[in-house]
């Protein structure tokens, strides 16, 4: 019998990152779909070099101070056994003048995100406390890949506070819901928030290139801040908002969902998933946490 010797044995690993996704059933005829989530990839490494999956990218915009009790939550997180993650931490000082939009650290986040091919991104802000257990919620929605975009819930930093989930523009925020329920909205903030890798990938294809600080990235968020003059009217007009509100209209109104292959939900009024069992706290520079 011949013997094989098997003492670092360097086998490539076998998935194709052109074709990441696993296909579907289709109608006789039909050309093959590509489902969203990533096929399981099968690697087989020596024992000096165990491999790594890409699978969570961590991004948080900060301005660069942050409290003790974001950091506490932050590392205090309950992890998942055998957790993939890497964090990214943008300072906005870093990249941009004193009072630059958050947006440009976000865009660089997703730019890090297409560019070492992350499953997942989520995005946490530096002032809000996450629970102690939400890794390991988010880890379910992960592991069964059902929902490309997830939010947990909190509050405005305000007296009294208001919870950010939205249905329509205008109207206010929604309240037909109780703690512990999964709503759906069309309208999340990005300070707890879940994206598949899939959704990011189109609106980057589709975004303009612009400059920050020297790198160049895409404009996939963007803060609304436009004026102009009507001179049918004879006045002068401006549109401003935050560019987490902004995203979710173009993701609804730009189809990303159904392009990158979550067709059903694109048909839902309300697309995105807020769990409100991932319970989050606004923290302000004093301290002060709202709720």
């Amino acid at each position: 019998m011949k013997n094989s010797k098997l003492d670092n044995v360097h086998e490539k690993d076998t998935f194709n990152t052109k074709d990441r996704y696993l296909p579907t059933k289709t109608k006789k005829g039909a050309a093959p779909a590509k489902a969203p989530v990533r096929a399981i990839r099968n690697i087989v490494k020596d024992s000096n070099d165990p491999g790594y999956t890409n699978r969570l990218l961590v991004g948080t915009a900060t301005t660069g101070n942050v409290r003790m009790e974001w950091v506490m939550a932050r590392y205090g997180q309950i992890i998942p056994t055998n957790w993939s993650q890497v964090q990214m931490i943008q300072y906005m000082s870093s990249y941009v003048p004193i009072h630059y939009l958050i947006d440009d650290a976000q865009n660089m986040i997703v730019k890090e995100v297409i560019e070492k091919d992350f499953e997942w991104l989520f995005l946490l802000e530096h002032d809000v406390i996450l629970p102690p257990d939400a890794f390991l919620r988010l880890n379910e929605y992960i592991r069964e890949g059902k929902y490309p975009i997830v939010s947990g819930l909190y509050y405005t930093k305000s007296i009294p506070a208001e919870p950010m989930v939205y249905r329509g523009r205008g109207n206010s925020f929604y309240t037909n819901w109780k703690l512990g329920d999964k709503v759906w909205a069309d309208g999340v903030p990005t300070g707890c928030l879940l994206i598949h890798h899939s959704i990011l990938k189109e609106m980057w294809e589709d975004s303009p290139e612009y400059n920050v600080r020297g790198t160049i990235t895409r404009r996939v968020f963007n803060t609304p801040r436009e004026a102009w003059f009507d001179p049918n009217t004879g006045q002068y007009n401006s549109t401003t908002g935050t560019s987490d509100l902004d995203w979710c209209t173009r993701v609804i109104q730009g189809k990303y969902l159904a392009k990158a292959g979550w067709p059903e939900l694109q048909k839902k009024k309300y697309p995105f998933l807020i769990d409100t069992s991932i319970f989050c706290r606004q923290i302000d520079d004093n301290g002060v946490q709202y709720p």
